[in-house]
């Protein structure tokens, strides 16, 4: 993910104990070892699925799967994480969430087969929704201070980019030297190291939270359908598109008389979270879509080692925790309307400027080539996430967070499915029509970021 993620994690109870002395920093730790750790799997696993593919005898169907198992469940579960974070106290549930990520990792490294190997991603994904929310709580309830917990979170968000732009490299030093189940395993010594720094931090006390299970299984069913209708395709891909259509038909009616529902649809009559949502939307389709894409062509198509094609992707995914303080200080100053003006046209012209590359470009020019498209979706996400804060009230910012967060992933996923099926049928044909699509829509998405206020959120 090409930014900071801001979660849907209310303010919990600080619990009945003080803090004593050390036991904020430690708070911290874990919680940023563990939001890391969700960020890092989210795009580790892309250097390594050309050596799962040799493993399983696996397609292009199969690798898609591999990823999108992941940032599916990741994705859908967000919409309701935060609330069952509430109910069943901030440190008990990133506990919860550790252990099970933690052995569904294991579990990932140990898959004899393909399958089993996708319902282990699908149990990462569904721990990495625990996971997220659970952490900033962590964070918000270890520092009470407002400017304390501000560094604070700070830290905590520049641990998710950090872990981003080490995620291809990593995965690639692993694959080439433990094979692709080292991507795994190497969960499993953090995982232990989190739950035993959360042995000293703070008890969370638990607080009532409303959840809608009807809107959040409609979700499901109809984001599960979808992709594989996308993926799959035919006969299958057709009845799973029939469901999907009912089980989204389903969620709007559930929506719509739910008195506390999942994803609020009054939030989009506003025109800036509609804009945040759609800009948010199609930055990562690009971004993640790319990444997935390339990892393929550097092994695939020009025949990188997986550390090789890690080690390309460094100059891309290096600036983007740069790029995105930069981006925050530009929101800050001239509001957000300007620097997504900037980012997304940026991000175009990176995306237009790969359409030339084929098996014989230089690797090293690829990997220059994908620079822009990286400063353009790190440019842009701050400010559209800024925009979407402040354009509702204070009490439904963590639910804003999180329909936006689990936008954006839904909108990676469902990217890597069309374009991996449009790379299938013919691997440079298929990228440069992905490249052009993603293109396109950051077009439209740069003409819908023209009605944002142009005001700074200091002159606001």
């Amino acid at each position: 993910m090409p930014t900071n993620q801001i979660s849907r994690a209310p303010e919990p109870g600080l619990g009945r104990r003080d803090l004593e002395p050390g036991k904020p920093a430690l708070t911290l730790a874990a919680a940023l070892l563990g939001f890391a750790l969700t960020c890092l799997d989210a795009s580790v696993v892309n250097v390594a699925l050309p050596a799962i593919g040799s493993a399983f005898g696996a397609g292009m169907s199969g690798l898609q799967w591999v990823v999108d198992a992941y940032t599916l469940a990741f994705a859908a579960l967000m919409l309701s994480t935060g609330a069952f974070s509430d109910r069943a106290g901030a440190s008990r549930a990133y506990a919860l969430g550790t252990a099970l990520f933690t052995l569904a990792s294991a579990a990932c490294g140990l898959a004899p087969d393909l399958p089993a190997l996708i319902g282990a991603r699908v149990a990462q994904g569904v721990a990495a929704a625990v996971v997220l929310p659970a952490s900033l709580a962590l964070v918000r309830q270890a520092y009470p201070e407002p400017a304390r917990r501000a560094r604070a979170v700070a830290a905590w968000a520049a641990g998710g980019s950090l872990a981003v732009a080490l995620g291809p490299v990593a995965g690639g030093a692993l694959t080439t030297a433990w094979g692709w189940r080292g991507v795994f395993f190497v969960n499993l010594p953090v995982g232990a190291a989190i739950l035993v720094l959360l042995v000293r931090a703070p008890r969370s006390r638990p607080r009532p939270a409303p959840l809608d299970l009807p809107g959040q299984l409609a979700a499901v069913v109809a984001l599960a359908a979808l992709t594989f209708a996308v993926i799959e395709g035919g006969a299958a891909g057709g009845a799973a598109a029939v469901v999907a259509v009912v089980a989204v038909a389903a969620f709007l009616w559930i929506e719509k008389r739910q008195p506390h529902p999942v994803v609020p649809l009054g939030l989009f009559r506003d025109r800036t979270v509609a804009t945040a949502v759609a800009v948010g939307s199609a930055v990562s389709v690009a971004f993640y879509s790319v990444v997935f894409v390339f990892s393929l062509f550097f092994q695939e198509v020009q025949h990188r080692s997986a550390l090789g094609a890690g080690l390309l992707f460094l100059p891309m995914t290096g600036l983007i925790a740069v790029t995105n303080v930069v981006a925050g200080k530009l929101t800050e100053r001239h509001g957000p309307r300007l620097p997504m003006l900037v980012g997304q046209p940026v991000a175009v012209a990176g995306l237009l400027g790969l359409l030339c590359v084929d098996a014989r470009t230089p690797p090293a020019l690829v990997a220059l080539l994908l620079v822009p498209l990286a400063l353009g979706c790190a440019l842009t996400v701050p400010p559209l996430t800024a925009a979407m804060m402040d354009a509702v009230p204070a009490e439904r910012a963590g639910l804003a967070a999180g329909v936006l967060n689990s936008a954006r992933q839904v909108s990676g996923g469902l990217g890597i499915a069309v374009f991996g099926a449009l790379v299938a049928g013919g691997f440079e044909a298929g990228m440069r029509l992905s490249l052009a699509a993603a293109a396109a829509l950051l077009t439209v998405t740069s003409a819908l970021s023209v009605r944002l206020s142009g005001r700074s959120a200091r002159r606001a």
